[in-house]
């Protein structure tokens, strides 16, 4: 319960602070977690193991926010043929247990169930900086309308290209290129931008 309060209150200072979209995601695990995340600011809500656990939790809470308000969250992995897993596999818990799904099939449900949108982390690609999981996001931004968010192993300006322009992402999440300041943000921007991709200035 404390370390919940302490989290609402970082939320709240972050809320204050921000002019963008801020979308807030970890810990969820119910409408009333979500409400209280609304009441503070915040834009979005984003649900990763809690929606694979409790699948009507989308449902639910994209009749009560919207789903404009509601991401989906989905962590995905390869695996190799005859390891009697799907090739795109659904992982949980930050990528430390398997669910056995396809990755695929679960885009579907989740776009059915009532997500606004898909945020679509390769657990293999994430922290490498070789490039995001371009076959994995291509294979759910093409079965869902939604948009889909590609993330994980972003380094260079190009894998941002490619993930749109080959992945069939609506947009790029990148964090560590950013953190460390190894490529800004309005650089990103204008790269994008000179390569015909739209992008908010």
């Amino acid at each position: 319960m404390e370390n919940r309060k302490t989290r609402l209150e970082w939320v709240k200072k972050v809320c204050s602070k921000v002019t963008i979209p801020f979308a807030v995601g970890g810990g969820i695990s119910s409408t009333n977690d979500m409400k209280d995340l609304f009441d503070l600011g915040v834009s979005k809500v984003s649900i990763n193991t809690a929606a694979v656990k409790n699948p009507d939790l989308i449902k639910e809470a994209s009749k009560k926010f919207g789903k404009g308000k509601l991401v989906v969250a989905i962590d995905g992995r390869k695996n190799a043929p005859g390891s009697g897993l799907p090739r795109l596999e659904v992982v949980i818990k930050s990528g430390s247990e398997s669910t056995g799904m396809d990755i695929v099939t679960w885009a579907k449900k989740v776009e059915k169930l009532g997500a606004g949108e898909i945020l679509l982390t390769s657990k293999d690609a994430d922290g490498t900086k070789e490039g995001y999981d371009l076959e994995m996001t291509k294979a759910v931004a093409e079965a869902v309308s939604i948009p889909v968010t590609a993330s994980g192993g972003a380094g260079k300006l190009q894998h941002l290209y490619e993930a749109v322009t080959i992945g069939k992402a609506s947009a790029v999440l990148a964090a560590s290129i950013f953190h460390f300041g190894e490529i800004s943000i309005p650089e990103a921007k204008r790269y994008l931008k000179e390569k015909g991709i739209p992008v908010r200035i």
